[in-house]
């Protein structure tokens, strides 16, 4: 039985080019379609279709498999009729060859879709496409770009805020400096590709749910999260009043430590409360207490203790406050620094000797908890 290799143009140019009716069968017709193809457009790629096509018969004839080489070529300029006569030609093929299967060779993602004219009236063994070695770089580029365009997720990611951004240019240059306006919109792009780079887009989304569940499930976190939501609040209201309080002349550097110095406290109390509405839950269920939740609290108040210990001391070598006073005895920024580093080293040992002697976890247990957990993720 006869292998039918059958280069498709579905363009019509090498019909075009040559002006020989289509289609072209047998070794020497082919050769000679090449030739006259190439001296009309050496730069046609469906020249080196034509020797592809050439090679591929040779290849089977030295494997001594009977072959038989066409050229199919559209003779329509609309879609349809292109097909249509494509059509026909493969049929004239099969009517004349009987071939058992075929094996097609194409040059452009346009002459693939043929494909399925051609599975519908032989088996197609391979198809063989051909891509131009100086235009590979160019081809690949252009088919993962179509890829790109047609995932809508990737779409929604980066065209959407980089069409955002380039809407807001024109606004913003007109109300705003250049140096201003790119900021602005160097700022949106970042903010956009960290919102989904960090799925925190599926976190917002999830929220509502995990809402209702803990409302319907009667959590005192809920409570606590939303005192800790005003504490915060509070303490940045603070933190603000005391940076405004500051000399006008003050560095920028500076309102921003006596901002942190003012408003950690509050944090503090905020992150604390929302630590032990979690770990009340976890009486409440009457599972055991896990180790995190234990520790958690004083982890955010030694964290608070070094903070504002380093915010006091750069104040205090600004002189912006004066030295702390305990006990009638006054420290010295250094000292004062020393003891917030010392009590947040201590509050941290109370928390891991407290999660050790109350947490039903195991250090053990909780590496593999946490390995666990990555190992799903991935």
């Amino acid at each position: 039985m006869t292998t039918l290799v059958i280069c498709v143009d579905r363009s019509g140019a090498i019909g075009r080019a040559t002006n020989v009716p289509m289609p072209v069968a047998g070794w020497e017709a082919v050769r000679s379609l090449v030739t006259d193809a190439g001296l009309d457009d050496p730069e046609d790629a469906s020249v080196n279709c034509l020797l592809e096509s050439l090679r591929v018969a040779r290849d089977l004839r030295d494997e001594r498999e009977e072959s038989v080489v066409a050229v199919v070529s559209a003779e329509s300029d609309s879609a349809v009729g292109a097909d249509r006569s494509i059509a026909a030609q493969l049929d004239d093929l099969v009517d004349r060859y009987e071939p058992r299967a075929a094996i097609v060779v194409v040059d452009s993602a346009e002459d693939e879709r043929v494909l399925p004219i051609v599975e519908s009236r032989v088996p197609v063994d391979s198809v063989d496409r051909v891509v131009v070695r100086q235009a590979r770089d160019i081809e690949s580029t252009y088919y993962l770009l179509k890829q790109f365009l047609a995932d809508e997720q990737l779409r929604s990611t980066v065209l959407v805020p980089f069409g955002v951004a380039l809407l807001l240019v024109p606004a913003l240059f007109y109300w705003f400096s250049a140096g201003e306006a790119v900021a602005g919109v160097a700022g949106l792009l970042g903010a956009a590709l960290l919102y989904k780079g960090l799925a925190i887009d599926r976190l917002v989304a999830g929220m509502p749910e995990r809402v209702r569940e803990a409302l319907y499930a009667g959590q005192v976190s809920v409570v606590t999260y939303v005192v800790a939501g005003g504490l915060a609040l509070v303490g940045g209201f603070f933190g603000v009043l005391a940076a405004s309080d500051l000399n006008p002349g003050s560095p920028r550097l500076v309102e921003v430590v006596e901002f942190a110095y003012a408003a950690v406290p509050w944090f503090a109390v905020a992150g604390v409360t929302a630590a032990v509405g979690r770990l009340l839950d976890e009486l409440i269920r009457d599972e055991g207490i896990r180790t995190p939740y234990l520790n958690l609290p004083f982890v955010i108040a030694a964290v608070a203790l070094v903070v504002r210990g380093f915010a006091g001391y750069f104040l205090a070598q600004e002189a912006v406050r004066g030295p702390l006073s305990l006990y009638g005895m006054t420290m010295t920024p250094v000292q004062q620094l020393a003891a917030f580093i010392a009590g947040g080293i201590v509050v941290s040992l109370v928390g891991v000797k407290v999660a050790s002697d109350i947490g039903t976890e195991t250090l053990e247990d909780v590496i593999d908890a946490e390995r666990d957990a990555e190992g799903r993720r991935e």
